[in-house]
């Protein structure tokens, strides 16, 4: 997996001090997120605790972690190793107490003003929304208020499938469940030639019935594709192995956003 991974990290900066040895810092960082210890309880062999999360951070707002994370789908593509039959969904996080609190001046980059924790039915809780591949691999997220729509963020993931290729590397199809049934969606998947496998909820069958002709036709729904959507259900099962990920305690959006990147950078390098 090093092999894989190192030749994407940064190089030394010209000037000033070299850095820590960039495996042991990742090493650190991937520890902490899947045992969610706290930070100071690092094991000494991973080195300071400060220089680990001072890098998941600087990394997280220089974008790092998300140009690694296209790296490994694009030599994924090009080995023919994404099923683009891509399936979109949410999950909800709770968050601890330790994350709450942020001080909303003075942050090292561009943030939610609400770091995206919210109050849901479960309590104080942040949503992870993302998009998986055909084989349960993630390809994007977004993060969101606990309480926040499934639908409102389905663009924004979208958006965030990046695997430059020569060919035609993006989704076949989308699937997902009756939450992302509108018209926004639908017509944002037919503009990119993208067909949709939503079935749609009982009360937009009920209207349309109502309408009569002037409800239209129904939109297409294969039932026997829409199987495969549990491979992003699997997809968070993989994630939350990571019990940082399961219980969020980081007081910063940007952190908790670049463990994700993280975990999936280290799923994709599995392969």
């Amino acid at each position: 997996m090093w092999d894989r991974i190192e030749p994407l990290m940064p190089a030394d900066p010209v000037r000033g001090r070299r850095w820590a040895d960039h495996r042991r810092t990742l090493e650190a960082i991937a520890w902490k997120y899947r045992a969610n210890s706290p930070r100071r309880d690092l094991p000494g062999e991973f080195g300071s605790f400060q220089t680990a999360h001072k890098r998941l951070i600087k990394w997280a707002v220089d974008g790092t972690w998300e140009r690694i994370l296209a790296a490994v789908l694009v030599a994924a593509d090009a080995d023919d190793d994404v099923d683009w039959t891509v399936s979109v969904d949410s999950t909800v996080v709770r968050a601890h107490q330790h994350a709450a609190g942020a001080r909303k001046r003075g942050r090292p980059a561009p943030a939610s003003p609400d770091h995206a924790l919210g109050r849901s039915r479960g309590g104080l809780s942040t949503k992870v929304h993302l998009a998986a591949d055909g084989r349960a691999r993630p390809l994007a997220f977004t993060v969101t208020a606990g309480q926040a729509g499934d639908a409102p963020a389905f663009e924004t993931v979208m958006s965030r499938i990046r695997v430059p290729r020569t060919g035609p590397g993006r989704p076949l199809a989308v699937l997902a469940d009756r939450a992302y049934s509108s018209r926004a969606i639908r017509s944002h998947l037919w503009r990119r030639g993208i067909r949709a496998v939503i079935p749609q909820p009982s009360d937009q069958l009920g209207h349309r019935l109502r309408r009569g002709r002037l409800g239209g036709r129904p939109p297409g729904f294969d039932s026997e594709a829409y199987k495969q959507r549990n491979t992003v259900e699997r997809c968070i099962n993989h994630l939350k192995q990571w019990r940082g990920l399961a219980t969020r305690t980081d007081k910063l959006v940007i952190a908790y956003q670049a463990a994700l990147h993280l975990a999936g950078i280290l799923i994709w390098t599995r392969r």
